[in-house]
C-alpha cells in the first residue's frame, strides 16, 4: 500500500469515540451573557501554550498581520408551526425550513411572491400524511392565508410547497412574521423572544441559515471598530448553516459518516485579495473555516477540469500532497472561473470534512466556541491543533468555561 493510500485509510478509520469527553449538563450555556464580549476566551498559541483571557481583549490578542474573515449569514425564522383542521385547533405540525428547492437560489426564494418550495424537516409527520395545512396571517397590514403541501421526499426530509393568496407579500416577510428562530436542540428549551437578537451576530445581513455561526456571537460593534483601528482588515463571506451542523456522527469510524451539503458565497474581489495577501487569515467560526478551505479545493478541482459545483467530502485528501497546487494558484483559478462567467460572487456547495490528517491551506488562525463531544466540529479543531484538542478542553472544563453555542470562545493560532 502506498503512503498516500495508507494516509487515506488512517483518516477514514478514525474512531469517533476518541473525540469524546465528559460534558456536564450544567456546563452547557442555555443563554448568552448580558455582555457578549464578557465571556471567557481561551488562547492557544502556535507553540501550544494555553492561557485564559476575556473576549473583549481579542483586538490586542490578534497578530498584527492578521486579516479577520467572518460569516455574514443571518439566521431565518425557519420553524413554522401549523395546526390541522379547518378551525386550526388540531394537531400541531412543525415545518422546519432547511434550504430552498424551487426556486433554489436563496435570494430569489426569499423574494418569491405567491409560492415557493423548500426542503424541510416535518415534526409530527405521522399526523400529516396528505392534505393541505393552512395558517391565517397578517403581514405588513395584509391579511392572507399561508398554505403548505407535502410534494415529495428527499431522504429524511420532505419537499414542502408553500403558497399564499397575497402577491404583495414575499416569503421572507412571511417567515419573519410567522416563524421562530430555531435554536440548537441541545439547549433543551423552547425559543424565547430574546433569542431573536441573541442568536444573531452583529454583522449578520444575508438571510439563509438555520443555525448561527456562533463564534461570531461574542463580537460587538465596538470590538470590530477596535480591530479596524489596529489596522487589521475585516472581510465577509457567506456560508448558510444547515441543520446538518448538529448531525451526530453515528458510525464508529468517520469513513462511514456522510457530511451534509452547505451553500457558500464569496465575493470575487475577496478571493483575489486572499490569493495575493501575505496576511495571516484568521477565520471567525468553523463555518468561515470550511468556506475558506473549500475555496482552495474548488480551485484545485477547477485546475484539474473536475469542478462540478460542489467540494466532495473526501476531495481534500486526494490527490497526493505533491500534486496539490499552491494556494495562490488555486484561489486565482476560482476568481478567474467566476469572472469568466460574469459572476461577482463565487457560489458553490461544500461537503468538506476536516479531520486529523487534513492540511490547512488558507486558514492560519481561528476563533471558535467549544463543541459537542464526538462531533465533526471537534474533528476540525483537532486537525488544526495537531490533535491537541483534549488539553484545551481539559483546561476549559477545569476553569468553568461555558460550552456550546451560547458559551465561551477560543482563539487558536
Amino acid at each position: 500500500m502506498s503512503n498516500f493510500a495508507l494516509i487515506m485509510t488512517n483518516i477514514r478509520n478514525i474512531r469517533i469515540e476518541e473525540f469524546n469527553y465528559p460534558l456536564p449538563d450544567e456546563r452547557i450555556a442555555r443563554h448568552p451573557l448580558d455582555d457578549r464580549a464578557a465571556c471567557k476566551l481561551l488562547v492557544r498559541n502556535a507553540d501550544g501554550a494555553i492561557s485564559e483571557h476575556v473576549f473583549s481583549e481579542i483586538p490586542a490578542l490578534l497578530p498584527a498581520d492578521s486579516m479577520l474573515v467572518y460569516n455574514n449569514t443571518r439566521v431565518i425564522n425557519a420553524r413554522l408551526r401549523f395546526r390541522k383542521g379547518a378551525d386550526h385547533s388540531g394537531a400541531t405540525i412543525e415545518i422546519f425550513c432547511l434550504e430552498p428547492h424551487e426556486p433554489a437560489d436563496y435570494a430569489v426564494s426569499f423574494a418569491a411572491t405567491e409560492r415557493c418550495s423548500w426542503k424541510c424537516f416535518v415534526g409530527n409527520s405521522k399526523r400529516w400524511k396528505e392534505g393541505v395545512l393552512t395558517m391565517p396571517l397578517t403581514v405588513g397590514g395584509h391579511s392572507l392565508l399561508l398554505s403548505a403541501r407535502r410534494a415529495d421526499k428527499d431522504g429524511n426530509a420532505s419537499i414542502v410547497e408553500f403558497s399564499w393568496d397575497c402577491p404583495e407579500v414575499t416569503f421572507s416577510q412571511i417567515i419573519a412574521a410567522a416563524g421562530e428562530i430555531p435554536i440548537p436542540p441541545y439547549l433543551n428549551r423552547a425559543t424565547e423572544s430574546s433569542d431573536s437578537a441573541d442568536y444573531q451576530t452583529v454583522y449578520s445581513h444575508i438571510d439563509g441559515s438555520v443555525a448561527a455561526p456562533t463564534a461570531g456571537l461574542h463580537f460587538t460593534d465596538e470590538i470590530l471598530e477596535e480591530i479596524s483601528g489596529r489596522g487589521i482588515p475585516r472581510r465577509e463571506l457567506t456560508l448558510h448553516v444547515g441543520a446538518g451542523t448538529f448531525q451526530p456522527v453515528k458510525s464508529d469510524e468517520i469513513g462511514q459518516h456522510e457530511m451534509h451539503s452547505e451553500f457558500i458565497a464569496v465575493p470575487v474581489k475577496l478571493i483575489e485579495e486572499l490569493a495575493a495577501t501575505e496576511r495571516r487569515i484568521v477565520a471567525v467560526g468553523t463555518t468561515s473555516v470550511r468556506t475558506l478551505e473549500s475555496l482552495y479545493h474548488a480551485g484545485r478541482l477547477i485546475l484539474d477540469g473536475q469542478w462540478q459545483g460542489e467540494v466532495p467530502q473526501w476531495s481534500p485528501y486526494s490527490p497526493p500532497e505533491d500534486k496539490m497546487p499552491p494556494v495562490a494558484d488555486a484561489l486565482t483559478a476560482v476568481a478567474r472561473y467566476a469572472a469568466e462567467r460574469g459572476m461577482d460572487t463565487f457560489m458553490a456547495q461544500t461537503r468538506i470534512i476536516i479531520a486529523p490528517g487534513y492540511r490547512y491551506r488558507v486558514v492560519k488562525g481561528m476563533i471558535t466556541n467549544f463543541h459537542q463531544p464526538q462531533s465533526t466540529l471537534l474533528l476540525l479543531v483537532s486537525a488544526f491543533t495537531g490533535g491537541d484538542w483534549r488539553q484545551m478542553y481539559d483546561f476549559a472544563l477545569a476553569r468553568d468555561f461555558r460550552f456550546l453555542s451560547y458559551g465561551d470562545a477560543s482563539l487558536l493560532l
